[in-house]
């Protein structure tokens, strides 16, 4: 039997200030929200909030690529996430990468392909 869906799961501390975060700056869409558990999507990808959590650090793996990260990660920082690396270009690797902390203690990578 195979998965009907796929969802990676973040943490809120704030559940209503993490929708407005990755519905108004990320740019994803809003399926199901309420005080305890949230999904967003983009295009299939669904991105769950559980409610709950204290706000202590959560290194998650999570990464979304934008056309222009370095454009993005002044956007994400304006929001209000820290910036904990700057995007740049990886010896080897056709990406620049760079890593913020939502509100909610999420760390999440953010990159651009390069080539």
């Amino acid at each position: 039997m195979k998965p009907e869906k796929v969802k990676f799961m973040l943490m809120a501390a704030d559940m209503k200030r993490a929708v407005a975060f990755y519905r108004d700056v990320i740019g994803l869409e809003e399926i199901f929200v309420s005080d305890f558990w949230t999904e967003l999507r983009f295009g299939d990808a669904i991105i769950a909030l559980h409610g709950g959590h204290d706000g202590s650090r959560n290194p998650t793996g999570l990464s979304f690529q934008y056309e222009d990260v370095l454009v993005m990660a002044e956007k994400i920082a304006g929001a209000g996430a820290k910036i904990l690396q700057s995007p740049q270009q990886r010896e080897g690797e056709p990406i620049l990468l760079g890593v913020f902390r939502d509100a909610e203690g999420n760390e999440v990578f953010m990159t651009q392909y390069v080539g």
